[in-house]
């Protein structure tokens, strides 16, 4: 199962008009991490995806793409 988590939060970020940059500052990751995930090649790690999720005002659940 291919889950669309990479593709939302670009999505999101870039309707924040926010950096990978300033994404990766706010959740403590590097730059090269939200590059990773926008672009499908890793995950966010679990324990991730609630702060994600929240500060982007979204359900964890959008973020695995289970909410369409």
């Amino acid at each position: 199962m291919i889950l669309p988590i990479g593709s939302t939060i670009r999505e999101l970020r870039r309707e924040r008009e926010i950096t990978q940059g300033e994404l990766a500052k706010v959740l403590g990751v590097t730059t090269q991490a939200v590059s990773q995930w926008e672009r499908g090649n890793a995950y966010p790690d679990l324990e991730l995806l609630p702060v994600i999720a929240a500060y982007f005002g979204v359900s964890v659940d959008r973020l695995l793409g289970m909410d369409e």
